[in-house]
C-alpha cells in the first residue's frame, strides 16, 4: 500500500513539472474568466474528489477487480490534476476558483447543468452525507456504492470535459478536456458493467 502511494506522488508530480516546463508563460495566457482558466480549476476540484474515492476503494475494497479500477482512476486522475495545477501556475491563476464564485460559470449557454450563474455543486459530486455513508460502509455494500458514486461522478465529469474539448482556446487544453472525456466514457461503460455485474443498479439521476 504505502509503494502504491509513493507510486501516485510521484506520478502527480512528475505531471506537474513536465507540464511548467513544456507550457512557458506568456502574455498570450488566458485570463481568470476564459474558458481555459475555468475549466482547469472546476475539473481539478472534479478530479480531486474522485482521487479521495479511488483511493478509499482502493485501501478498503474486498474486491481485486475494484481495487484495481480504483488505483488506475486514482493515477490518472492524480497525472491529470499535476497537469491542470501546471497551467494554472503558469498562467499566474489560483489552482483553486475563487471561494464565492460559483462552479461552471465558463460554460454559460451550454445546453448544460450551467447557466449564466454557475452552480455550487457540479454535476457528479457527491454530497457531504454520501461520503459519511461511504465511510461507514464495508465489504459489498462498500464496494457497489463505490461504484455507483464513481459512475455517477464520471458521467458529471463528461459534461464539463466534453465542453472544454470543443471550446477552450488552447489546443493542449482542448487536447487534455478531450482525453479525460474519451477516458471517462470507456470508463462510464466499464463502471455500468460492474454495478449489475454485482446484482445492483447505477444510483438515480
Amino acid at each position: 500500500m504505502a509503494a502504491a502511494v509513493v507510486v501516485l506522488l510521484v506520478g502527480a508530480a512528475a505531471g506537474m513539472l513536465i507540464t511548467l516546463a513544456a507550457v512557458g508563460g506568456g502574455d498570450d495566457n488566458p485570463g481568470p474568466d476564459s474558458i481555459d482558466v475555468g475549466f482547469s480549476q472546476d475539473m481539478r476540484v472534479h478530479h480531486l474528489q474522485a482521487i479521495t474515492l479511488a483511493g478509499m476503494a482502493r485501501d478498503r475494497s474486498e474486491d481485486t477487480e475494484v481495487r484495481q479500477l480504483a488505483f488506475d482512476i486514482e493515477s490518472t486522475q492524480l497525472d491529470q490534476s499535476g497537469q491542470l495545477s501546471g497551467w494554472l501556475t503558469v498562467w499566474g491563476q489560483p489552482t483553486l476558483s475563487p471561494p464565492d464564485q460559483p462552479h461552471m460559470r465558463w460554460m454559460a449557454g451550454a445546453h448544460t447543468h450551467s447557466d449564466t450563474t454557475g452552480v455550487d455543486l457540479m454535476p457528479g459530486m457527491a454530497t457531504s452525507e454520501e461520503l459519511m455513508k461511504l465511510r461507514a460502509l464495508k465489504g459489498t455494500e462498500f464496494t457497489v456504492y463505490f461504484l455507483q458514486l464513481m459512475l455517477r461522478h464520471h458521467e458529471g465529469g463528461l459534461e464539463m470535459a466534453s465542453y472544454a474539448a470543443d471550446h477552450a482556446r488552447l489546443g493542449y487544453v482542448r487536447n487534455l478536456a478531450q482525453k479525460i472525456a474519451s477516458g471517462q466514457q470507456a470508463e462510464v461503460t466499464l463502471l455500468t458493467s460492474m454495478i449489475k455485474a454485482r446484482g445492483a443498479q447505477p444510483l438515480p439521476n
